[in-house]
């Protein structure tokens, strides 16, 4: 267990504010791709997530204008044509466990997304728990245009799951950009802000979940990936046994004790 706060990540921004950590992709010149070193310098950062006790709450924000342009076609795409399968399989498992890493983190984690968000860009909004955009936002799994599958990174079974099979096929298959109102109107998007008001929304929303009882909230961002695997049975089992655990918190006594006294609680997350 530590704070998170002094961290200097050599390859992106990151800022704890109010319990909130902010990370930016910082190439904004080439829309903020990604690259090898990114891709295991974010990895490990949320790795380190669940010890974090400073943060509360993850909010990727955009940089420049732009959330995230994918897989650098030079740092990356270039040098991938000539590796071999146990160097490509080395790649691929990796930026999986960026995926893995998010959803394992056991904080609440919200995509400010404005402008380009393609490739591991959308993944990464997709890996994410709620998902902000402005007007303008362009988010397009574009794969195939570049010769490959669209089952990258967990996509074949995360996207389904927020807005559909058809219309995940869709996108994966075609590569084309969603526009920001059909995400809003598929359940993509959460809710779509101006470009200006982007951010000040997203961080409200971080802010009002940090304020909140967070123990539960990672109790919650548990139960909503593990139930993806069980039977219905399973799944009223499961929540039981967590709410009796969040029963124990300190937090749920603060809650009913507030309510007797007619006072808006003050979470503590314990």
């Amino acid at each position: 267990m530590g704070a998170m706060a002094g961290l200097r990540p050599e390859h992106f921004l990151w800022e704890v504010v109010e319990r909130v950590a902010v990370i930016r992709l910082n190439r904004p010149e080439r829309k903020n791709p990604l690259t090898f070193e990114s891709y295991a310098e974010l990895r490990d950062t949320f790795r380190a997530l669940p010890y974090a006790t400073d943060v509360d709450v993850v909010v990727i924000a955009s940089n420049g204008g732009n959330f995230c342009s994918g897989g650098d076609v030079h740092d990356i795409i270039g040098p991938l044509v000539g590796l071999e399968m146990k160097e490509l399989l080395a790649f691929t498992r990796m930026t999986g466990d960026l995926v893995k890493a998010m959803i394992g983190c056991g904080k609440p984690v919200i995509a400010a997304v404005d402008g380009v968000c393609v490739g591991a860009g959308a993944i990464m909004a997709m890996a994410s728990d709620l998902r902000l955009a402005s007007h303008g936002a362009k988010c397009a799994f574009l794969f195939t245009r570049v010769g490959l599958a669209g089952c990258d990174m967990g996509a074949c079974a995360m996207l389904p799951r927020i807005i559909g099979q058809g219309r995940a096929a869709e996108l994966l298959y075609t590569g084309r950009v969603m526009r920001a109102e059909e995400g809003e109107r598929w359940g993509f998007w959460n809710a779509l802000h101006a470009p200006e008001a982007l951010e000040a929304a997203a961080m409200e929303l971080a802010r009002s979940l940090a304020a909140g009882p967070t123990f539960a909230h990672g109790m919650t961002k548990t139960q909503l990936n593990q139930e993806w695997n069980m039977g219905l049975d399973q799944a009223i089992e499961a929540e039981a046994q967590a709410q009796a655990i969040c029963m124990q918190t300190r937090d749920f006594e603060r809650a009913y004790r507030a309510f007797v006294a007619k006072e808006t609680p003050v979470f503590q997350g314990d």
